[in-house]
This record gives C-alpha cells, sequence and structure tokens, in this order.
C-alpha cells in the first residue's frame, strides 16, 4: 500500500528524475545486520516493523535525491571505501621480509658475492685465458744466392719452389779457367820447393867449403909453428957465429910466409860462413815464395769450388733467375732461397703481453689452411715496440701527441710445421697465446 503511494507521488515524464537507488552507510547496514541477526526466532513483529521502518526511510531518500546528491554520494562511497580499505590495510599490515628473515637475507647475499667472484675465476680460467691477435705472419731469414766468381753458367739443376736438402747443388759455372788458374799455381809451388831445395844444396857445398878451409888454416898454423921453431933456431946458430946469416934470414922470410898463410885460410873460413849466410837468407825468401804459391794454389782451389754453389742447410728456391748460358758476375743474385727454419712473429698489443712468458704454448691458424691445427711455443718477447727499431722512429718530443697502443713483437716457434703444403714468410697468421 505505501508501494502504491510512493508511485502515484512520484513524477511521470521527460522531467522526471531517473529512479536512484539510496545507498546506505556500509556501517549502518553492518549495524542493522548485527542487530537482526541478534534476534531471535520470537521477535517476527518487531522484525516486521523494522523492515517497515527501513522501507519508509528509503522512499523519503528517494524523494529528496538529485544528480548532485548521487555524485556526492558517489564520492563518499568511495571515500568511504578507502577510508575503510586503508584501515583495513593498517589492521592487516605486518613487517617486513627482511625484518622476519635477517638472516636468510646475509646468507643469500654472500651466496650472490660467491657465485660472481667464481664466475669472474672462469671467466679468467676457462673462458679469456688466451691472447690472440691478427697482425701476425711467418718470418724466416730468406736471402739471395749468388756466386763468389764469375763465369757462364752451365747447369742449373733446380727449378721455382722446389725444395732441396743442404749440399743440394743449385748452379754449376764454366770450371776451365779456374782449374787452368789451379795448374799455375801448383807450378809456381812446385818452382818454389826447387829453389828451396836448390839453396839447401848449396849451403851445403859451402858448409864442405867451410870444413875444407878450417883444415887449411890448422895446416898453415901448423907450418908456422915450424917456422918459428926454425927461424929461433937459425938465429941462434948465427949469434954464435956457427950459422950463416943467410939461413938466418931464409928461415925469418919463411916465418913471415906461414904467418901470412894462417890469415888467408882464416879469411877464407869467415867467407865461406859469411856466403852461407847469404844463401840461408835466398832459402829464406824461396820458402817466403813457397807459401806465397800455395796460398795461391789453395785460392785456385777454392775458385774452383766455388763455380759449383751449394745450399748449406735445407729450404726453398724461389724467384730463380739464373738460366744456363747467362753470365754471372760475382755476387749477382740467381735465386733467393728461404731456409726450413721459419717461425711466427706477431705483433701483439702492449696491453696484451702484460702475463705473456717464453715456453707458454700458442695454437697457430694459419689464414691459407684453416684446417690445419698447428702448436707452438713463445720463444722471445722484443724488449721494446717495433716503431722504437725501425729507420726512422717516431718523434714525440714536438707537436700535438696523440697516446697510441704500440705493438709489441713477439717470436713464436712452430714444432711441426705441415710437410703437405707450402708454407713461406708473410703468410698471414692467427695466434692465440695461453697467458694463464
Amino acid at each position: 500500500m505505501l508501494d502504491d503511494q510512493s508511485r502515484a507521488e512520484a513524477p511521470v515524464g521527460r522531467d522526471a528524475p531517473a529512479p536512484v537507488v539510496a545507498r546506505q552507510d556500509p556501517t549502518r547496514r553492518d549495524s542493522l545486520r548485527q542487530e537482526s541477526a541478534g534476534q531471535d526466532s520470537s521477535g517476527q513483529d518487531s522484525a516486521r516493523d523494522e523492515n517497515t521502518r527501513a522501507l519508509r526511510e528509503n522512499t523519503r531518500a528517494l524523494r529528496e535525491h538529485t544528480p548532485q546528491d548521487e555524485a556526492e554520494g558517489k564520492a563518499k562511497d568511495s571515500d568511504g571505501k578507502d577510508s575503510d580499505d586503508q584501515e583495513d590495510d593498517g589492521k592487516q599490515k605486518k613487517p617486513g621480509l627482511i625484518k622476519r628473515h635477517p638472516l636468510w637475507f646475509v646468507l643469500g647475499a654472500v651466496v650472490l658475492l660467491l657465485a660472481a667472484a667464481g664466475g669472474y675465476w672462469y671467466w679468467l680460467t676457462f673462458v679469456h685465458p688466451y691472447e690472440s691477435t691478427d697482425d701476425a705472419f711467418v718470418d724466416a731469414r730468406q736471402f739471395a744466392v749468388s756466386p763468389k766468381v764469375s763465369g757462364y753458367v752451365t747447369a742449373v739443376p733446380v727449378t721455382d719452389n722446389q725444395h732441396v736438402e743442404a749440399g743440394a747443388v743449385l748452379f754449376q759455372i764454366d770450371t776451365r779457367d779456374y782449374e787452368v788458374a789451379l795448374q799455375q799455381a801448383r807450378a809456381q809451388v812446385q818452382s818454389a820447393q826447387a829453389q828451396i831445395q836448390g839453396f839447401e844444396a848449396q849451403i851445403q857445398a859451402q858448409q864442405g867449403s867451410i870444413q875444407e878451409a878450417k883444415a887449411q888454416v890448422e895446416q898453415a898454423k901448423a907450418a908456422l909453428q915450424f917456422a918459428k921453431q926454425d927461424a929461433a933456431r937459425y938465429q941462434d946458430l948465427a949469434q954464435r957465429g956457427a950459422g950463416s946469416v943467410q939461413q938466418s934470414q931464409q928461415s925469418t922470410s919463411n916465418l913471415q910466409q906461414q904467418q901470412a898463410n894462417v890469415d888467408r885460410t882464416s879469411a877464407a873460413v869467415t867467407v865461406a860462413q859469411r856466403q852461407i849466410g847469404s844463401l840461408q837468407a835466398q832459402k829464406a825468401g824461396a820458402e817466403a815464395s813457397l807459401a806465397q804459391a800455395r796460398a795461391q794454389e789453395a785460392q785456385a782451389r777454392l775458385n774452383l769450388a766455388y763455380t759449383t754453389v751449394t745450399t748449406a742447410q735445407g729450404g726453398r728456391v724461389v724467384r730463380l733467375t739464373g738460366a744456363v748460358g747467362q753470365f754471372a758476375q760475382a755476387g749477382q743474385a740467381l735465386s733467393m732461397f728461404v731456409p726450413d727454419d721459419i717461425w711466427v712473429t706477431a705483433n701483439f698489443k702492449e696491453t696484451q703481453i702484460t702475463d705473456m712468458r717464453p715456453g707458454q704454448s700458442v695454437d697457430v691458424e694459419i689464414d691459407a689452411y684453416p684446417d690445419h691445427k698447428i702448436t707452438g711455443k713463445v720463444a722471445s718477447v722484443q724488449p721494446g715496440s717495433g716503431t722504437a727499431f725501425s729507420l726512422l722512429p717516431a718523434e714525440n718530443a714536438t707537436g700535438n701527441y696523440v697516446k697510441v697502443v704500440q705493438r709489441v713483437p713477439v717470436k713464436i716457434t712452430v714444432e711441426n710445421w705441415p710437410q703437405d703444403v707450402s708454407i713461406g714468410p708473410g703468410m698471414s697468421i692467427v695466434p692465440t697465446v695461453r697467458v694463464r
């Protein structure tokens, strides 16, 4: 009955406001529920009265409601909900997880630090224990092959890029001129030897003459002694009147002759001895000539041997320019030679050689033959950058200085070069050195 009355009083038409259901206060709604729940089953009348009262209040609120009031009500409702939520959050707010479990967080931080340190160590040891560069190449002490004597090339028993062993013949020079020179040197040696023998014979003969002269000296001395005695006897007789003056004078003359004979034979001995000295000097000259002739013979023999150009070590013949019939001058390059003793020169940055030491293992990769796995060792690290030993080293004392990372040459020796491929100076290499 009350519902019919409210419908009749409500405005009808376009201007009639839209029916709005009044929203109750949540606090009041909860209180009403608590009150209704607190009533026992015997108070049905009182419950009916309460329902009637609530219906009246709703009707009154419906009549007095406007759109502005509706917006304000919504705002109040939202504010009420927010306040209720904040109150509920405040009631339900608990201590943080870190405050409730501090020990676990400390242990977790320690584990993370240990894991980071272990990862860094693993990266240094297993992931990045190497230093590598692509600024590396094969190096060797290649040199030009030249004859030491001039002549026409009569034979070239090798070809371009051929590998030869030590002692192999590369070129043959015409030997006829050098054979003649060797024969002449041998003849000079023989001539000098003959001269020496002649002087030795003369010296021996002169020594015989000296002995003969000495014998004559002794004979003259004996005659002189007899002449002295004879002269003394005749003088004594003459003084006593028993002898003649003529005999005394004759004995004195004989004494003088014997004295002169002794002087002459003694002088002959001296001359003979001096003649031996002259002969010995001539012999020494002949011996010097013999030594010179023998040196010329040795040089002629060497020149003859130089007509055969051989290798002193194993390697490869490259850039062969000599040909049969060509006249080769002494020192003229006829080919280039690359020894088997080759190595790798790697130009590492100066920041890469901090832990690099001789003896460290190296993995070598050849750009031309990437399928070949080659190993080697660090032989030495040059004590200085590559530019420091160049012909015109850089001068940084003047002008604006710009720091540039320098390159340091490192010599790497390879244990076993592959024999089935051709490897030579200048080929690009990528070495990887294990520095840790």
